[in-house]
């Protein structure tokens, strides 16, 4: 399902995680797109090294749930500020939790669709 606003960026990754779906993750990313990986927070950029560094949270059972906050539209740019909850187990059947402040910068595509240029899911509180 693509992104047909920057809001639903947020719902194409919360759908992505929930079905456990890699690929349509890594295709909500821009090709040089960069990522704050959580929960420590290494930089990784170009959809190989966000598939690589997301990989081992896919191997797991778990649920996302995105709620945006707010929306910030300059045209062919956005950006958007939500609240989100992993919950689930991990690759080793481990219970786990991680919630946060997410910040993504996204672009209009020219199919009209929205992409990932910069995503930090561990965006300070205040």
């Amino acid at each position: 399902m693509p992104a047909l606003t920057p809001e639903a960026v947020h719902a194409v990754l919360e759908d992505a995680f929930n079905r456990s779906d890699l690929d349509a993750y890594t295709e909500a990313y821009e090709p040089l797109a960069t990522l704050v990986v959580p929960p420590e927070g290494r930089v990784v950029s170009g959809r190989a090294q966000i598939r690589a560094a997301t990989a081992p949270v896919f191997a797991g059972q778990v649920r996302l749930r995105s709620r945006v906050l707010k929306t910030v539209d300059g045209g062919g740019l956005a950006l958007t500020h939500a609240r989100w909850e992993l919950t689930g187990t991990d690759a080793d059947g481990t219970p786990m939790t991680m919630t946060g402040r997410g910040t993504i910068v996204s672009q209009r595509r020219p199919d009209g669709t929205w992409g990932i240029l910069l995503d930090d899911p561990m965006s300070p509180e205040g």
